[in-house]
This record gives C-alpha cells, structure tokens and sequence, in this order.
C-alpha cells in the first residue's frame, strides 16, 4: 500500500468503532494527522499528500538555499550597456535599417572623411549661449552633414555601448520598415553628400568626396578601316563588377575592361569615314581614388520570372590588390589594400540581414560591426567575408574553395573597399570639434544618470528581496505550528457516518432485500421508484463516495489538496440526476400519477433507505397522487377522444380522398362535372396520418393553398404541367368534396380548374381556365430555378438499367454492389384496394390478411390511383449509383464497369432515346438528372483484331472452399494493344472484387496467346 493511502487508512482507523455523535477532540487532530512528524529535508524527495506536517516540495528551495539576488529583480545590470574599452560604438537597428549602419561603419573609420565633415561649419552656434548648451532643450541636427558630424562624434566618444541613427534615418526619409537596395543607397548618398558638400568654402571639405572616392575611366571606341579613336570621359565613384561565371576579383576586373568588339547590326559610325564601320569599344582607366568601391553584382536581374535573384557563388579576393596592370598610364603607385568587406547574409535579393567586415586604420585589426554587437576577428586565420547564410540549411550550401595566404573567399561579399597603400602611417586620432565634444559629454552624462537611477532600482529590488527571504526563512523554522484550534468538526462528523454506512452498506442490502419480499400490511407503507429500488445500493455507494469527497475537500483532504471547480460542478450535476426516489416525482413536484413506476416499501425498509437517502422525497401511502397531473391527464384523454371523434367525421365525409378511390384525372376530364378545385398535396397527406393516428398527430385546420400561388396572387403551374410532371404537387378535388372541405377546414385561397366550351361549331372547342390565372413571371423564375438545381447536383442518385435484346435484365450476376439503400418503408407503402380497411380503427376484421386482387383488376385499379411515393421504384437488376454533375462520362462508365462487370468500351450508354458517347462531357451538360434511368447495352465485339475479349471461362468448385478460375484470352495484334490490355485488366480486377464480396477465396491464372 502505499505510503500516502496507509496514512490515510491510520488517520481513520478509530470511526469503525466510534460513533458520530461521540468525536471528540482526539479524534479531530488524528483525522487532520496533526501529530505526524514532519519530513526531513534532503531525505524526501517531495511533497508528501498524506503528511500536512511535510515542508519540502513547496518552493522552500527558493528561501532556503542561496541567494540569487537576479532572482529579486527583472533589471538589467546597467554596466551591459557601456561601451566596453578599446572598443567600437554599434548602431541600434530600427527595423530593417542594417544596410545603413554598415555603410555608417565603413565611412566613420574613413578618417580622411570624418575629419573633413568635423570641419563642416554647423548651427550649433546658434545653439549656444554663453560659456555651454542650453539645458532646457536637445540638439537637433538640420542638415545631412550636422546628422554624420553628430554621428560621428557619438560613434567616436561615446560612453554607450551602441546608439540610435533614428534622426539620420528619418532626415533621409528611408522607410525602417523595408529593406532597400544597398548598392543604391550608397550611389544615391554618396551623391546627395558631395552635392551638400560642394557648397562649402573650405577646398578640403567641398573637394574630400572626388579625393576619396571618385576615379575616372574612359569608353574608347577604335575604328578598324581608319584607326580613328573615340573617347569618352566619365567619372565613377565604384566600379560595378559582374560575377556571373567568375571566380575571382581579378578575372571580373579583366572583364570589366575587356574589349568588345561592334559588328554587324551593332557597327560603329565613324565620323572620319562617314559610314558604319567594324569597330572594337573597351574601358581604360585613367585614375584611380584613394578609396576604391568595388560592387560585386550579386543583385541581378531573372527574365524567366521577372524578380531580381542573388547569386550565391563563391568569388575570391586578396588582401592587397594591384590595379597597375588595369591603368593606362603606368608607373603611378596603385597597390591597395583591404579595409571593408561588406557581406548579405540569406539566400533572397529581398531579405536578409547586412554586417560589414572592417579593418582599424590605426591599429589594423578587423572588427565585426552587426548593428549593436561589435565582435574583433581574431584568429591565426582571418577568414573575412565569412558568414553562415540564413535560413538555409548546410547541406545545400556549395563548398568552400581552399584559399592561399592573404586571399579570401566568400558567396555572401557584395561590396570591397580597398585603400589606397602609403608608406606614411595614419595620423593621429581625429579631434572632435569643441562644440560636438560638448554635445557627446552631455550625451554621456544623461546616460550615467541613467545608470545611477538603474543601479539604484536595483538595489532597492534586491534589499525588499532580501527581507522577504529572512521573514520566510524565519516563518519557515516555526513549522510546524502544533496543535490547531480551527479545525472543523462538523466535516469530522459527517466524514465518520460516510465511512461507517459504508461498512454498514454490504449488510443494509441484504436486510432491505428481505424486508422487500415481505408483504406491506395497513397503511405503514411508504412509496418508492422501481428504479430507485433496482440500483439503490449503486446510489448510495455513489453518494457516499461524492460524500466523502465533499469532505475530505472541505477538510482540504487533510494536506491541502483540493478539488477542480469544474469537477465540482459536474459532480453536482450528476447528483441532481441521480437523486434517489425522484423517479416518481411528476413535473410539479408531486407523486406521479402512474402507479406502474413505483412500489409499496415497508416502514423498517424505508428507514433504512432514509439513512442513505435522508434528503429523498418521502411519499407515505396515503399520500394522494398530484392534482394537477390528474386533471392533464383527464384534459388529455378527452383530447384524444375528440381527436378520435374528429378524424372518424373526416373521414367518413371524405372517404374517397382518405382512401385515394375515385380520384379525377385532367389527362381524362371527367364528363359529369365543369369545376374541379385543387389543393396541395401536402396538405392531404397530412390530413392523411392525421385520420390513421388521431392520438399521435395533430389535427389539420387549415388547407394551405398558399404554398401553391406566387407571392402575386398567381397559380405557379399551368394546366399541361399539372397533367405531368406537377400531378404529384397537388391533389384534385371534386365539387362535392371541396363543399365538405369548406366546412372541416380554414381555406385561404380558391383553386380551381374550369372547363369552358368555345365556339358555336359542333363540336366545338374546349378551353381550361384556371382561378386564380397563371403568373407567366413567377412560372419563369420557377422553372429556371429547378433547371439550375438540376444541373448542379452532389452526391445524387441516378439508376442504370442493363439491356440484352431490348429487353432489361431481371437478375445480375452481383447484386452485392448494389450501393444504394434499401426502399423505406412509406415507400413500400401502396394504396389499399378497396376491399382492405384501415388499420387505425377498430374494425371486426382488423386483423385478417391483406385481400388478393386479380391481375385485371389490380390493372385497373392503378389507372385509378395517383401514386402517392416520389421516389424512383428500384426493380430487380437495377443498380442504383452516386454521382455529380461535374463528373465526367468516362468516370461514370468507370463505376458501372465495377457494378455491372462490364468493361468501358464494351458500354452502350443513353438516356431518353440519346446516346451518351462523348467521354469527356459531364453529366450535367449531357442532361443527366437526379433519379434519372440510364440504359445500358453491352457490345459484343466481335473483331478481335481491335479489342480483347474473354473466349472461355470455367469455374469449378471443391467442396465449396475456394474457386479457382482459368480465364483464357485470344487475341492478335492490332492497334491500341495497349491500352485496350490495361481496360481488361481492369475488367479482370472487377471480377476478382466480386468474388471478394462473396467472401471467397480467388485463384486466377492469366493465359495470354499472341
């Protein structure tokens, strides 16, 4: 047993000798295991349920242990955000502005550029009073040039570890929440900058842009009649490099200047010889910069879909460049050497994320600039350009080719910069201007308030943490508290009377079951449910049970468990429905009416059951039943009465409409009377199982010819259609019925249909008029509407009758696949003759058998009868299938080869007197209708030249335990061999299936002669 169900059966060892009555304190504390020694820590592992006096497992690891003053607070330690030293300032990124701070990045370690922008004149003068910056306001930059310098000297002196480019991002106007195009963003900026900077007066700011980075090469078209040289002069700021097909840098320099040679329709015109002639056309550089931008065009353009693509190939490139072979005028110093790389991480031209790879002027080591995070590149191999894609997996990614000494190779580089190789060092560190120094160190200050503020709160945190740790531990160590006087006795009590009738419970059944086969003598009796009485003893152990629950909640299960509200209010739910003795209560809270329900118990039984049941309904013997039920029950045998009484009058004043006898047909006008009315057909159906069951249906009060009539006024059928297809929508009446009916039933409206002669000739014309007329509108609609719901059906049933010699087929081979359902019973249903009497009454011959008519007359009688089913009667031999409209011919013939075992080409489908041939068509466009019949003629081919057929198929059976079948086909050679071998093994799969269904086993061997 285990340990927490022994401490429970200890705690209440002493109910099964101690009444209730006698609890006393003792036994309260034992029940609540006041007493138990408490757990040891380290020793359990957790939380014992039977011991309240058990600490572990309650979070006490928490106080007791060490102190994690973390734990105290949610504040970030403030230092984290100080800029570490010897280190570089990151950029904040404000959504997708990564492509920003890299290029940030790279011209801030351009000394040559932040020193000509730091000597930029600026309105901070304006901003100024006195001897410092106004307090009460923020610097706000106004130009492109104030927002680097401001920037620059942040990114150079500030105490953060990164800042917030917001204001030059929004001087731009950039969108932080879309990605643009790198390489344009630093064409466009680049131009924007030295249009702002050619404004200054100072030589070395207005001119640091074209000494940076701007070079110039020339297109240089030759003339290969005359040798006339054509020259163009244009100025670059980088050097777009193509890729595609390339390895390394150098080869894509080569084939940037390659020569091109112009021919045929691409001929030059030469001024010298006045025509078009053959010319080659190449590039030549003329200078260089001292900051050299090489695009590498990883960004092109895809003309199959018509979206920009990035090319992710491998291209290499040293860390010292050469471009004296590339110059034309030679000798000059051309050696650069590599200060940037930026890289695009992702494998999509339109996402992704940006880094740059960038060297300190000063102290030559590479730096990882990724937004806020600034990481140095150690190593004894630098691997620059090196970053794993995003969201592609390794397996995908091309292997990297080796790389010598000094050279590098990357998929992901879209930008190098090389600079220019000098002898001289880098000057010193630029100086930032007084002004913007002042601007940094009032930046940094409010920043070291921050800090201080943040140390602050967190100091607070972990002193209250601190205190709430020694008051717990403290309360923590007076525990366990000892004896408790709120301890409940009441729920002790109660839980002791549970536990002793449930001992008690196995003898009481057997007392009651005596005391019940005892006879009741005198008025002592009491009423009890038979229910109740059948499944008295599941009640009360199920009662006990919820009980015992109750109290071992409300007594918090004796270690402070509890139960689930839900679980509480289902419980209750149920024992609302499972109440003893409310099986004989009627709805108005009294003893039921029917004395079939309930039992006469003894007094000595029912005290007994009173101890399980003490809330049960008590009804002594001579309780009186409820006065009410008695007076319902009286009103609803009257009703009945009267309903009875009612539908004997109907019909014996319409005999001939409930019976369906000697109906009028507008096919055969009848000649002893002009006036036929109309009602619906519904309603006589109605009326119909009203006169058979008068006590189970209600009584029909109107006619409800409004059904029949447009919301005009107008009748909704025409006389042809009411002769056909609209018969079974309506229901003719003649004169003297319709005068009963007026008197039996609330009519709405008139119908009728009135015969009229016209003309003075002998004989002369007859005319059918109606009252109220045909509205011609609604008819339309009406029409239009079913032809639409005709022709788009789901899953409706159609039927397929198999023709051999014209004549159909009563039997097929496997009537197992039939799918369709079984006929209902109002189907079955026929129009009694008129021998055969209703049921529904009490007649004298009621129970004699159906009368039997001869042929002839039964023929006669349906040429009386309108049938009254609208279902399609299924015959012998018809398979009933599934389709849609949408469904093609082809897939139809498909299910009929599985139903009939008749293979698709073999079929001979029609439908009304038309061939179904074209296989592709659906059956909606081929007229194919709900409870249509389709025909079907099987084919004999006899050409065995085009088509394969069975020849001989014997069938033999031992002793009923498996078939086996020899199917043996001869054919020749013909056209669609093929394929008219694949329909034949479908047609052999079907007949397997069959044989399937019969739950036999099936051998079948193929014999195949060429």
């Amino acid at each position: 047993m285990a340990p927490r169900l022994q401490l429970e059966k200890a705690a209440w060892r002493w109910a099964e000798t101690v009444r209730p009555e006698e609890v006393s304190q003792e036994h309260i504390e034992t029940a609540y295991r006041i007493w138990l020694e408490p757990c040891i820590r380290g020793v359990c592992r957790r939380n014992c349920k039977g011991n309240p006096n058990c600490l572990v497992g309650i979070g006490e690891h928490i106080w007791l242990g060490e102190i994690d003053e973390n734990s105290f607070h949610n504040i970030d330690d403030p230092n984290c955000e100080r800029r570490k030293k010897n280190s570089f300032v990151g950029l904040t990124n404000l959504g997708a502005t990564c492509y920003v701070n890299t290029f940030l990045q790279v011209w801030f370690l351009n000394l040559e550029l932040r020193q000509a922008l730091y000597l930029c004149p600026s309105t901070c003068s304006d901003y100024v009073l006195g001897d410092g910056i106004q307090e009460e306001k923020d610097y706000e930059p106004q130009t492109i040039c104030e927002h680097l310098q401001y920037l620059f000297a942040l990114l150079q002196n500030s105490n953060r570890r990164y800042i917030d480019p917001s204001g030059f991002v929004k001087a731009l106007g950039l969108d932080t929440g879309q990605q643009q195009d790198a390489q344009e963003f630093s064409k466009l900026f680049m131009s924007l900058l030295e249009d702002t900077l050619s404004k200054q007066k100072n030589p070395d700011v207005r001119n640091i842009v074209q000494q940076q980075f701007c070079g110039e090469y020339a297109y240089v078209t030759v003339c290969n009649q005359c040798g006339r040289e054509s020259k163009l002069l244009s100025k670059f700021y980088e050097l777009e490099l193509n890729i595609q097909g390339h390895k390394q840098l150098t080869d894509c320099i080569s084939e940037f200047l390659k020569e091109e040679k112009l021919e045929g329709d691409n001929r030059y015109f030469c001024e010298n010889c006045q025509s078009k002639q053959n010319a080659t056309r190449k590039i030549r550089l003329l200078s260089l910069p001292c900051t050299l931008n090489l695009q590498l065009m990883r960004f092109v353009f895809d003309r199959q879909t018509g979206h920009k693509k990035k090319l992710n190939t491998y291209i290499g490139f040293s860390e010292i460049l050469d471009m004296e072979p590339y110059v034309e005028h030679k000798g000059g110093s051309y050696v650069y050497e590599l200060s940037a790389v930026l890289i695009h991480r992702g494998v999509s031209a339109y996402s992704g994320h940006y880094i740059a790879h960038v060297k300190d002027p000063q102290s030559g080591e590479w730096y990882k600039f990724n937004d806020e995070d600034i990481e140095k590149m150690e190593g004894k191999k630098l691997q620059l350009g090196i970053e794993e894609d995003l969201a592609e997996p390794s397996k995908s990614q091309t292997r990297k080719p080796k790389c010598g000494k000094g050279t590098h190779c990357s998929r992901n580089a879209y930008m190098l910069v090389y600079r220019l190789q000098t002898q001289e060092k880098p000057n010193t560190a630029v100086q930032v201007p007084a002004f913007l120094q002042e601007l940094v160190d009032r930046d940094n200050s409010k920043f070291e308030e921050w800090c201080i503020e943040m140390a602050e709160m967190r100091k607070q945190s972990v002193d209250k943490g601190k205190a709430k740790h020694e008051e717990v531990k403290e309360l923590y160590q007076r525990l366990p508290a000892g004896a408790v006087k709120a301890l409940c006795k009441e729920c002790v009590v109660e839980r002791c009377r549970v536990l002793r009738l449930k001992n008690q419970l196995n003898e009481d059944y057997k007392t009651v079951n005596n005391l019940l086969k005892a006879a009741v003598k005198g008025n002592d009796g009491f009423w009890v449910g038979k229910s109740s009485l059948r499944s008295w003893r599941q009640l009360a152990l199920e009662q006990l049970d919820e009980q015992d629950g109750d109290a071992e909640q409300s007594n918090g299960k004796m270690n402070g468990s509890t139960l689930n509200k839900d679980e509480s209010k289902e419980e209750r739910k149920e024992e609302e429905e499972l109440n003893f003795n409310e099986d004989i209560l009627c709805p108005h809270g009294e003893l039921c009416i029917s004395e079939n329900e309930r039992r006469l118990v003894s007094k000595e039984a029912w005290s007994k059951l009173q101890q399980y049941f003490p809330k049960a309904p008590e009804f002594p013997s001579y309780k009186e039943c409820c006065s009410q039920c008695k007076i319902l029950e009286r009103e609803g045998e009257e009703n009945e009465a009267l309903h009875k009484m009612i539908a004997n009058e109907q019909k014996t004043s319409l005999p001939n409409l409930f019976q369906d006898k000697n109906r009028p047909c507008l096919s055969n006008w009848p000649e002893d009377t002009d006036v036929l009315y109309i009602v619906s057909q519904f309603f006589v159906e109605e009326w119909r199982k009203f006169v058979r069951k008068p006590t189970r249906c209600s009584p029909v009060s109107s006619v409800g010819n409004s059904a029949l009539l447009c919301p005009h006024g107008g009748l909704m059928f025409t006389f042809a259609s009411m002769t056909k297809e609209d018969s079974k929508l309506i229901a003719l009446i003649w004169p003297s019925e319709w005068q009963m009916i007026q008197k039996l039933f609330v009519v709405d409206h008139v119908i009728k249909i009135m015969r009229i002669e016209v003309g003075d000739v002998n004989p002369s014309e007859t005319q059918y008029i109606s009252e109220p007329k045909l509205c011609p509108e609604c008819r339309e609609g009406l029409l239009c509407q079913q032809q639409r719901d005709l022709r788009e059906y789901t899953q409706a049933t159609i039927y397929v009758h198999k023709v051999v010699d014209n004549k159909k087929v009563m039997k097929d081979s496997a009537p197992e696949l039939n799918v369709s359902s079984s006929e209902t019973e109002e189907d079955k249903e026929e129009a009694k003759p008129d021998g055969e009497k209703d049921p529904d009454f009490n007649q004298s011959n009621g129970g004699t058998k159906r009368q039997k008519i001869s042929h002839q007359n039964y023929i006669a009688y349906q040429k009386q009868v309108i049938r009254r089913s609208m279902r399609h009667r299924k015959v012998r031999g018809e398979k009933a299938l599934l389709v849609s409209a949408n469904q093609t011919l082809k897939e139809l013939k498909i299910q009929i080869m599985h139903a009939f075992s008749v293979a698709p080409f073999d079929q001979n489908l029609s439908i009304d007197g038309k061939i179904l041939s074209d296989d592709c068509a659906t059956l909606g466009t081929l007229g194919v209708i709900p409870e249509s019949v389709i025909l079907l003629k099987v084919l004999l081919c006899h050409n065995i030249s085009n088509c394969w057929y069975p020849e001989k198929v014997k069938v033999k059976a031992f002793l009923g335990l498996s078939w086996i079948t020899w199917i043996n086909f001869y054919a020749l050679v013909g056209s669609g061999l093929m394929n008219q071998l694949q329909i034949m093994l479908q047609w052999m799969m079907s007949c397997k299936f069959v044989c399937q269904k019969k739950g036999l086993k099936v051998l079948v061997f193929l014999d195949i002669n060429l």
